[in-house]
């Protein structure tokens, strides 16, 4: 008899929650790099700015935001794509095709992206909000504080601002990271050369979190310029519009900050997955 262990559904969230931890100042770095109108410094000038104005705890602003997201669009992409992918694994007697993953990856996603708009978009402010005047900041205390005075402020609608853009980021960032990692780690277990380790983790997820990257990154800056705008955009016509009066790089502006902070948060996530998985998951004998 052969013991596999499989994912509890909450393991995604608790997983991309550590992750968070440790990637926070690079997702701070990369929205005040994406929401700048000129280029004026790169990701090092960025990050002795914020240090040298606000203090080293400047670089984790928005914490609080970031794990609410990533408790509801980490949790809810991660449940749907690994709930649906063991159930036909086990009935299929066998991994899922790719094509299979790619689609189930895109709907996870964008199911998860549209559950998380609104705490993805108090942690935009909260990251960008340093860099405005001090009569002009939000000043939320914190993840809760923020959802709680945009619902009084500006209503319901406005907590789902750029929820077009958060779902369809989290279907192509959800198929470049979940069905990539389960793909690359099959093709790496099948030459044969490597166990089910994390060495194997390690490359699979680094493989992953590069094609997430190129994948999202576009969408990534049309979400971050609508989430911290005060209405200069009518929609996300207008904001791609006004984006690419800039040039065609606009839109992958902050691209290498993009993947210095995805792509160690992709291995640091699927690490912590699979020893949640490996110590805490559910025991299955066949």
């Amino acid at each position: 008899m052969a013991e596999t262990r499989v994912s509890r559904w909450y393991f995604g969230g608790l997983a991309s929650c550590g992750a968070a931890c440790c990637t926070h100042p690079l997702d701070l770095v990369k929205v005040h790099l994406q929401t700048q109108q000129e280029v004026k410094r790169r990701m090092m000038g960025m990050a002795i700015h914020v240090v040298k104005n606000d203090g080293l705890l400047a670089l984790y602003n928005g914490l609080s935001a970031s794990l609410c997201r990533q408790m509801s669009y980490s949790l809810t992409r991660f449940a749907i794509y690994e709930t649906v992918r063991d159930m036909l694994g086990s009935k299929n007697q066998g991994p899922m095709p790719f094509y299979q993953k790619i689609m189930l990856g895109a709907f996870g996603g964008f199911t998860g992206g549209f559950v998380g708009t609104p705490a993805d978009m108090v942690n935009v402010r909260m990251q960008n909000d340093m860099k405005m005047p001090p009569e002009l900041r939000r000043n939320y205390k914190h993840a809760i504080d923020g959802l709680y005075r945009v619902f009084r402020e500006e209503g319901t609608r406005r907590l789902f601002s750029g929820a077009t853009m958060a779902s369809s980021r989290g279907a192509v960032v959800t198929v470049g990271q979940l069905a990539c990692y389960d793909q690359a780690k099959q093709l790496v277990l099948g030459t044969g050369l490597m166990g089910d380790n994390i060495l194997t983790h390690f490359l699979s997820s680094f493989i992953a979190g590069g094609c997430a990257t190129f994948l999202c990154q576009p969408l990534d800056v049309m979400k971050t310029r609508l989430m911290s705008s005060k209405g200069e955009y009518t929609g996300v016509t207008h904001c791609i519009r006004e984006t690419a009066k800039l040039g065609p790089l606009a839109f992958y502006k902050g691209l290498v900050p993009a993947g210095i902070r995805l792509i160690p948060h992709t291995v640091l996530t699927f690490i912590f997955l699979e020893q949640l998985k490996k110590h805490f998951g559910i025991r299955i004998v066949s």
